[in-house]
């Protein structure tokens, strides 16, 4: 599959956004991550509808929203989804997650199911027909700048194994959690192709945009 960059958005300094996104069109990034979190789910607030329609004045990049809430179907309106953008419902958040995908799918966008660390890549087995993708989460969420979980990379090996031999080519693996280019080499060869690229990807102290996201494309190449 074709590999794909997701800019992490929780990264972005906010006085030079328009900039960014400039930087990111140009760059021919493929998604803007947007890190939704309620303080309950995980231990953090992020990103909410504002900034999404905010971006959306800015760009036309698709957007790819990591719903990290609770009961996620009540509130996947609220991001206003439409075709192209990646809507991303966690496993553990909601007994409904049939009914959270459904709710993503009817908006025309693309429905994602997200697996915590723990959480074992079968739990997925009962609605492959109702996904588009999977998001492997490679930290703990809730916060940028951790450390990768190494486990995590055989992980998406063995998912993309599985998927592949039941039929389910065409479902994608997106990682996000310390997605550096040298970790994003490593997550290609396992299996991934959709790279949320934040802090230690193409957001990096000292370096520019433009510089941070020729590496990180050829890493993944």
């Amino acid at each position: 599959m074709k590999p794909m960059i997701s800019a992490s958005m929780m990264c972005a300094e906010l006085n030079r956004l328009s900039e960014t996104i400039d930087a990111f069109e140009k760059s021919g990034v493929d998604y803007l991550h947007i890190d939704v979190m309620d303080g309950s789910f995980v231990p953090n607030f992020a990103l909410g509808t504002d900034y999404a329609r905010r971006l959306r004045k800015l760009s036309t990049i698709p957007l790819d929203i990591h719903l990290m809430v609770d009961r996620p179907e009540t509130k996947i309106a609220w991001f206003e989804p439409r075709g192209g953008d990646m809507v991303s419902v966690h496993y553990e958040s909601t007994p409904h997650v049939r009914r959270s995908l459904a709710t993503v799918k009817n908006t025309g966008a693309k429905a994602a199911v997200a697996l915590n660390p723990a959480t074992h890549y079968r739990a997925v087995e009962y609605v492959l027909d109702d996904i588009d993708a999977v998001l492997i989460m490679t930290v703990d969420p809730g916060y940028a700048g951790q450390k990768l979980i190494e486990p995590a990379l055989k992980k998406i090996a063995a998912l993309r194994e599985w998927l592949d031999s039941g039929g389910y080519e065409r479902i994608e693996i997106e990682v996000d959690g310390n997605v550096s280019a040298i970790n994003a080499a490593r997550m290609r060869e396992a299996g991934a192709n959709i790279f949320v690229a934040g802090s230690s990807g193409v957001f990096l102290p000292d370096t520019g945009v433009a510089d941070a996201m020729k590496k990180f494309k050829e890493a993944v190449a």
